[in-house]
């Protein structure tokens, strides 16, 4: 049964999972030393900048982790949105792996910007205070708005002023090029970020993230914090060559915009049924929507999703690269015929 849960419960593109199968030929060097890896390594290149460094991790955990390791100092703070995801789900991994402070911003669109960061941008040569030293958004946010391009260079000129590094947690980093009709690159490389938690799980693969260096001078003791975060995967090829798959053709363009359309067919459904009321600008590939508490538990029973704000009411509706047209108006019937008979 499909649901609206998460982007995570899809299956896997056809395309990457022939990829797999491929790949999946006699034998090759393992952690990262066969010709695919080094293949796929050239094709981020080609992608994001020539002098950029990748390396291949788990999950989108184990990138964040990795990367805000390879930014701090255990004496550092990493500034985020307060509904960000290495601060609300990860289990305080982050903090535990890098031993850093997590300081939250509030913010009404998960957005981060100059004037909230304000905040927490004291105590700099004071050794009782943690020093900042990463800005830690997400794009898209986890309220499914989006940062533009000029948003995303304010920013980072901003961070840089002040001496912090700017991480991008990219988890659904597809989804925002294909809304704002960008390259990679542009979202990224030519902003000023510093490293990205580069995610496809969420748009077509199977398992597997990468993490993107765009500057060279944290990149030196990578390897070693990967392997002692557990993050080195023994058999690389099959998460690089899912990569190969999914930048061939800009598949990861059409699974996220398919993805997109979808949560704004959704959006436009839900405009026209009184009772459903959207709190979030739908951007991407989700939509927030507060509804009446006594259809939550009967429209979950068929068409799974999750609670965002249980005070509210509120929930989220996520869309994938393989939900239908069908699947929409389905869902949308259902809601009504639930809203009609309690009524």
């Amino acid at each position: 049964m499909k649901g609206f849960a998460s982007d995570n419960n899809s299956g896997v593109h056809p395309e990457i999972m022939k990829a797999l199968t491929e790949v999946n030929k006699e034998h090759a060097v393992g952690y990262g030393g066969d010709e695919v890896t080094a293949r796929v390594e050239k094709l981020f290149q080609n992608i994001f900048g020539p002098d950029v460094a990748v390396f291949f991790v788990y999950n989108g955990t184990g990138a964040n982790v990795v990367a805000l390791q390879a930014m701090t100092q255990p004496f550092n703070s990493i500034i985020c949105a307060e509904t960000a995801h290495i601060h609300v789900d990860e289990c305080g991994a982050p903090e535990k792996h890098t031993g850093c402070k997590i300081l939250t911003v509030k913010s009404p669109d998960g957005k981060l910007t100059p004037q909230l960061l304000e905040t927490h941008l004291h105590g700099f040569g004071f050794e009782h205070h943690a020093q900042p030293g990463v800005v830690s958004i997400s794009q898209v946010t986890e309220l499914g708005t989006l940062y533009s391009l000029d948003e995303l260079k304010t920013l980072a000129e901003f961070v840089h002023s002040k001496g912090l590094l700017l991480h991008m947690d990219g988890a659904r980093i597809g989804n925002a090029a294909a809304a704002l009709g960008c390259s990679l690159k542009n979202l990224t490389t030519d902003v000023g970020v510093d490293v990205l938690s580069f995610g496809g799980t969420k748009n077509g693969l199977m398992f597997g993230e990468a993490v993107v260096f765009f500057n060279p001078d944290l990149v030196a003791n990578v390897k070693y914090i990967r392997k002692q975060t557990t993050q080195l995967h023994s058999k690389m090829r099959f998460i690089a060559a899912q990569y190969e798959a999914y930048f061939k053709d800009e598949l990861w363009r059409k699974n996220a915009a398919h993805a997109n359309r979808m949560a704004n067919l959704l959006a436009n459904e839900l405009e026209l049924i009184e009772g459903v009321q959207i709190t979030q600008k739908v951007q991407a590939n989700s939509v927030f929507a507060i509804i009446p508490p006594y259809i939550i538990e009967p429209l979950q029973n068929k068409y799974f999703f999750y609670i965002w704000d249980e005070v509210r009411n509120e929930v989220r509706w996520m869309t994938s690269f393989d939900t239908s047209e069908e699947d929409i108006k389905s869902f949308s019937s259902e809601l009504k015929f639930l809203l009609h008979r309690v009524n």
